[in-house]
């Protein structure tokens, strides 16, 4: 079969459609902060009607499975109830709840079209002035993130995790517009203490780098420095938590040279622990789509590159390396098709879908020599490189 090489806008388009498909570039929030759900002040400005109750019932599963609970409504802080639904009075709802609750809670009530539908969370006195103080959700981030780091790792666990939300939300600039207000020695303290919630170590990490490249004090900067390099060189295991956010700080406090720091740690090779390579894959990703200012985007792509023959991270290097639309690597991608794609089929689809996108004349001859070698392989593996990934 003779197939017509395509323009360059083609290719172009090509490229771009296969970085859909095969990868989830990163999104706006942190990368490296997991799944952190919705912030109260959010659930706050969104609800027509917020009040205080308390609980008068045990929580109990109702017929569709939603753990509900009665509350007796103390005070209204916002709206009325102008419409009650079936299971309310304006003294008396039944929320949602993640689990039982015992006392006081905030409920946020949201109209429906059989009334108000509301869902509670535990409360006492300081999260409720907590819950009322917060910046509205609709200020400018960055404005909104200098009052919530002042309350990162708040002796009342509701609030230190809302506070976290709140950075875990926010765009990456808004945080880096922040980072002359974070608390250096705080967060140098918390990426060190392993007592710390692991959950929050990848973004502590991130927020360190930040504070290292903010500093006007060098020998802050290099406490910082030192911190993250501790970090890095401390002896772990293969599944260190929110290690990507620690490398990730790096690469935004030392530029190029927190990359080079990264590749004579062994981060960046063919021989990498899995589970590192894979923290190292994510931040060279961060550095792509955040730190093109100081770090050229073709040395985040070598970088890449260099990971490119660790099996467990093969696909998703391809997979970047075509989304950098860096061609250089044409014959070592096509290579893993028969290495490490033999027993991968995601590795043959990531080749598959790279040499569909390079605009190189050795690419199509690559793709015609493994079609001819196993048509039906080739099919398979063109034809999942196109769908959306799962």
């Amino acid at each position: 079969m003779t197939r017509h090489p395509q323009n360059g806008r083609g290719r172009l388009i090509q490229a771009v459609a296969l970085a859909a498909a095969l990868s989830a570039c990163p999104g706006a929030a942190c990368p490296f902060c997991g799944v952190v759900g919705r912030s109260l002040a959010d659930r706050r400005d969104t609800a027509d009607v917020v009040a205080v109750g308390a609980a008068d019932t045990p929580a109990a599963r109702d017929s569709s499975g939603l753990v509900r609970q009665r509350f007796t409504v103390a005070t209204t802080l916002r709206g009325r109830f102008d419409e009650i639904p079936r299971n309310a009075t304006p003294e008396a709802v039944t929320a949602a709840v993640a689990a039982g609750i015992e006392g006081t809670a905030l409920l946020f009530g949201v109209r429906g079209d059989d009334g108000l539908r509301f869902d509670a969370v535990e409360a006492d006195e300081t999260v409720i002035g907590y819950v009322a103080a917060a910046p509205p959700a609709d200020e400018p981030a960055s404005n909104r993130l200098q009052w919530f780091a002042t309350r990162l790792e708040h002796p009342d666990p509701t609030i230190a995790t809302d506070a976290f939300t709140e950075f875990g939300l926010a765009p990456f600039t808004a945080v880096r517009d922040v980072a002359r207000t974070l608390d250096a020695g705080k967060l140098v303290a918390w990426l060190r203490e392993p007592a710390i919630d692991q959950r929050r170590r990848g973004f502590y990490g991130l927020a360190v780098g930040l504070a290292a490249a903010a500093a006007t004090d060098p020998d802050d900067r290099d406490r910082c420095i030192a911190a993250l390099h501790e970090a890095v060189e401390a002896p772990a295991n293969d599944l260190r938590a929110g290690f990507d956010g620690v490398l990730a700080g790096v690469l935004v406090a030392e530029a190029e040279a927190g990359l080079a720091y990264l590749e004579d740690q062994g981060l960046l090779r063919a021989t990498t622990r899995p589970g590192d390579a894979r923290h190292a894959l994510a931040a060279l990703r961060f550095a792509w789509e955040s730190l093109a200012d100081t770090i050229p985007r073709r040395q985040t792509a070598a970088a890449t590159a260099a990971l490119l023959g660790n099996p467990p991270v093969t696909a998703e290097s391809i997979i970047d390396l075509a989304r950098y639309g860096r061609w250089d690597d044409v014959a070592a991608v096509a290579a893993a098709w028969d290495t490490l794609g033999r027993d991968d089929p995601l590795v043959r689809r990531a080749v598959a879908g790279y040499l569909r996108a390079c605009p190189l004349q050795p690419a199509q001859a690559h793709r015609l020599r493994l079609e001819a070698a196993d048509p039906v392989a080739w099919a398979r593996a063109e034809s999942a490189a196109m769908l959306p990934a799962r």
